[in-house]
């Protein structure tokens, strides 16, 4: 799996993920101290049952410190849905 690495602030998604666990993502990732996230909204003019119902998610971090453990999160749930892409 390619790593997400996390800048300033970053939009990525992973194809298959499904909207649930796109919030569990989202959730664990703003429990880490300098972290922000939250879900961009889809844009597909076209319905996908298989696709998600977001557009991704975005991550902006305030500090590097806490870079590491962003990371661990991007990668266990990315082993599980595919890898992250970075989104448009």
């Amino acid at each position: 799996m390619a790593d997400a690495v996390v800048e300033d602030q970053q939009q990525i998604f992973c194809p298959r993920m499904p909207l649930a666990v796109y919030r569990e993502v989202v959730a664990h990732l703003r429990q880490v101290e300098g972290v922000e996230a939250g879900l961009l909204p889809q844009t597909s003019q076209e319905f996908d049952y298989l696709q998600s119902q977001v557009g991704g998610l975005w991550i902006k971090s305030v500090n590097q410190i806490n870079t590491a453990r962003v990371q661990q999160i991007l990668n266990y749930y990315g082993d599980r849905f595919g890898t992250w892409q970075k989104a448009n």
